[in-house]
């Protein structure tokens, strides 16, 4: 970063409003537009209006933000204001948001309203815990509240860069874990995206996964510092999304395998026209990328699948470059501005090149530590390294190859499912004697939830709507609910009892 630039969101929104504030920040689906002087100005009266009603400078505020304008002004309203903010993505169902309020303890949480069939005032007023007291709803949908603005003291940069964001993991263990960040660790992931990526004020970048993601505040920093545009979208309905990039002139489209699928089903099913003729490449990650999309990808819309690799404890850590060449572009990245990583054996010691360990990594986007202290402990070594949980190799130029996970976790469409918590509700089903549940590869999901169940009643075993249906009752998420299920006599163990997933994942991976 530049010296003299500023490290706080807000102070950006002012930076980037004198120098371009006709330009455009965003786009959204039904073609509504926010310019960057706009952004600064509605922001201002949102953070005005938020005062009027009793936020005050430090309240934690948690909000369910879907991808579109709105969310972008309560954000930087928000941070006007200096309030402590907890994203929380709309597809959390009663389980994971009574937990995380639970936690975090929020003085006030902003709802959109009914979305999509979820009534989220309701949704979050059955989720408060009982002793939580009279918990503050606002429900930001149609309109923010905002106030002319008078009542606002000019913003006072702060001298040190507070805890500012509690960003939740559902992670490797059955809750959720609160990761904090401040504006600084957000815009060392912000500074990351933008070599990897080759960013330039003319660029169009999609932003069509949940806002609330630790992603979602880094693009929008990133937007800021390179005064790039930002197409969004609510949902990832292909028949919608797609044309929207594409009147829009996308130049960079994310975020994921499935999405990626989606992309080129599209132009392959209109091969006499480009659906984005500005396309320079595919970005993003988050889930495994299966070995063919590579070529697909050059075919069929031209452009290479540039991808990523990080966490919400240290998001956007490891990139590949769009100049990279076809072999560089098949691993998973190598660090970034500020970025070490580090391949640990199973001593901790640093593992030789292309020697498998668990990979650790330090930057200037790790988070603060956990809402929660007790992980802390084990999450990071003696030296400061973040222990991502996950296996890897360094090659001797850098670049990582993720191999596995040394934890339990299933990631579908980008999102990290805990088996575990899946296990712990299924493990209350009265037909359930065993389960484990697994990911299974799978070409749009990136891998899908298996429960793998030995049956309490060998002659009646359950079946696939009947486990869906008590997850549901449990208030799991959807994505959460198994999508596969297979029933058996027995799970495979080990001396110690330890389950075999990984017989069970090559046992039924091609089933």
């Amino acid at each position: 970063m530049s010296a003299g630039q500023p490290i706080d969101l807000w102070s950006w929104v002012e930076w980037r409003a004198e120098r371009t504030p006709d330009r455009p920040l965003a786009f959204d689906e039904h073609d509504r537009q926010l310019e960057f002087g706009t952004l600064r100005e509605r922001g201002e009266r949102v953070a005005a209006g938020l005062l009027e009603i009793g936020i005050r400078p430090g309240t934690r505020i948690a909000w369910i933000g879907p991808t579109r304008l709105e969310s972008l002004l309560l954000t930087v309203a928000l941070a006007r204001l200096g309030c402590e903010q907890v994203p929380l993505i709309p597809i959390y169902g009663r389980r994971e948001l009574g937990f995380i309020l639970r936690q975090s303890r929020p003085d006030w949480v902003m709802v959109p309203g009914t979305q999509a069939g979820t009534d989220y005032h309701a949704l979050v007023r059955e989720s408060s815990p009982a002793d939580h007291g009279p918990l503050r709803i606002l429900v930001t949908d149609p309109d923010l509240p905002e106030d002319p603005g008078e009542t606002l003291e000019p913003h006072a940069p702060p001298c040190d860069d507070p805890t500012r964001w509690i960003f939740y993991t559902s992670g490797t263990t059955s809750d959720p874990k609160g990761a904090l960040h401040s504006d600084g660790t957000l815009l060392g992931s912000a500074i990351g995206l933008d070599e990897p990526h080759a960013f330039t004020e003319c660029d169009r970048v999609s932003l069509v996964f949940p806002y609330a993601h630790i992603g979602g505040p880094s693009l929008l920093l990133s937007a800021l510092r390179v005064g790039h545009a930002l197409i969004l979208a609510e949902t990832f309905d292909p028949a919608v999304v797609i044309p929207t990039l594409s009147r829009h002139g996308v130049t960079l489209a994310g975020s994921g395998p499935a999405f990626w699928q989606a992309y080129i089903a599209a132009q392959r099913a209109q091969p006499d026209r480009s659906l984005f003729p500005d396309l320079r490449a595919l970005i993003g990650g988050g889930a495994a990328k299966p070995a063919h999309l590579h070529a697909e990808a050059r075919e069929v819309l031209g452009v290479p699948i540039v991808s990523g690799y990080g966490s919400t404890e240290c998001p956007g850590l490891a990139y590949n470059r769009i100049s990279d060449p076809e072999e560089v572009l098949a691993t998973d990245g190598r660090a970034v501005e500020g970025v070490e990583i580090r391949i640990a054996g199973d001593d901790g010691a640093a593992a030789g090149p292309d020697e498998e360990g668990e990979i650790r990594v330090r930057g200037p986007m790790l988070f603060r530590g956990y809402l929660d202290e007790d992980p802390d402990a084990s999450c990071l070594d003696s030296d400061g390294w973040f222990r991502t949980g996950d296996l890897g190799t360094l090659d001797e130029k850098g670049q990582l190859r993720v191999t596995g996970r040394a934890k339990d976790v299933i990631i579908r469409k980008g999102e990290n499912i805990s088996a575990k918590q899946i296990e712990d509700v299924l493990g209350h089903h009265p037909n359930v004697a065993d389960v484990a549940v697994i990911g299974l590869p799978d070409r749009e999901r990136g891998e899908l939830c298996c429960a793998v169940v030995v049956p309490a009643e060998p002659k009646r075993p359950p079946v696939l709507s009947e486990i869906a249906a008590h997850c549901a009752q449990y208030g799991l998420m959807r994505q959460k609910i198994p999508e596969r299920l297979e029933v058996v006599d027995s799970l495979p163990r080990n001396s110690t009892g330890k389950i075999l997933k990984s017989e069970l994942r090559s046992r039924f991976a091609d089933a």
